[in-house]
């Protein structure tokens, strides 16, 4: 029976169970919407049964798994999940393997995982070291150096979405996450109802995904939002240059769908927040592999498990 490897995305809201090469290039792909109302044992049982159908056709060699929370990889037990319910303490390593018939489980959390498919087969290839942020409901990042995750103490490392940004406790993740742009456009939306933004809301959730459009049309209180966002983003992102110095810095998660208007105001505002003598700075780049960024590290976990 043909050897494969598995590469799994555990999110909030989207679970991916791959299949893929020796090149961490995904063949097959089997994509659920978690069920929230199940919890984390609906997802475990999507994911059960997607394990079971690829077992049927070709033998389990390893498997790599993206987590959407923290992971103690001493243990191989999830920390938690802000998300999902019924993730604490869970013994995922295990649990896997022996859906797996004994196969080798290596997991990390789906930031460090998704900084490893850039940085391996997308926007960082051949560069370091790579420090991939994603931008979506919250922030999160990671670090790869030559081709390997950089992990620190126990239990967690590269929270960027964690760095202060002011005294008051004003954190990156509190202003330029998803939900925190969407929060701000809608409050301009409310003051300014006349506004081309405010026509284009349909409801309360996802204002973000009309900004690029907005500002396309001149609202100027978009433009305003868009350039805050970029400068306090670009701040958070002072602090990992100062650090590390990256070769480049990736932007990933929803908010990087605006694309290139976002990578060169980011890129601009952080060469003019950090010291002379690193400027210009990092590369900045928008995440190349999409909806298979953390299958496609998933993948290479797989490759290097054991």
């Amino acid at each position: 029976m043909e050897s494969v490897f598995v590469g799994i995305e555990i999110g909030g809201t989207k679970i991916q169970v791959v299949t893929g090469d020796d090149q961490a290039q995904v063949v097959t792909r089997n994509r659920f919407n978690a069920d929230l109302a199940k919890g984390a044992e609906g997802i475990r049982e999507q994911i059960a049964a997607a394990l079971v159908d690829i077992a049927n056709r070709q033998q389990i060699a390893a498997i790599g798994v993206g987590f959407g929370g923290p992971f103690n990889r001493e243990t191989g037990r999830t920390c938690c999940s802000y998300q999902v319910e019924g993730w604490d303490d869970f013994p995922l390593r295990d649990w896997l393997s022996e859906q797996a018939a004994g196969a080798l489980v290596a997991i990390d959390n789906d930031a460090n995982t998704a900084a490893l498919g850039e940085a391996l087969a997308g926007a960082g290839r051949g560069l370091s070291p790579v420090f991939y942020v994603t931008l979506g409901s919250g922030i999160g990042g990671g670090l790869v150096i030559d081709g390997t995750i950089y992990h620190g103490a126990l239990p967690t490392e590269a929270e960027i979405g964690h760095v202060r940004l002011s005294q008051a406790g004003e954190t990156l993740e509190s202003r330029c996450s998803g939900w925190a742009v969407d929060r701000r456009l809608r409050e301009y939306a409310a003051g300014n109802p006349a506004s081309h933004l405010a026509k284009r809301l349909d409801g309360e959730g996802g204002e973000a995904r009309h900004l690029a459009k907005a500002m396309a049309a001149g609202d100027a209180g978009a433009m305003a939002t868009f350039d805050e966002t970029c400068g306090e983003l670009a701040l958070g992102l002072s602090h990992v240059v100062h650090l590390i110095n990256p070769a480049a810095i990736i932007l990933g998660g929803g908010l990087s769908l605006i694309g290139e208007p976002l990578r060169v105001s980011v890129e601009a505002a952080l060469g003019s927040a950090i010291m002379d003598v690193l400027k210009p700075g990092p590369e900045v780049r928008l995440a190349q592999l999409g909806e298979d960024t953390v299958p496609v590290g998933a993948l290479f976990l797989a490759l290097n498990a054991g």
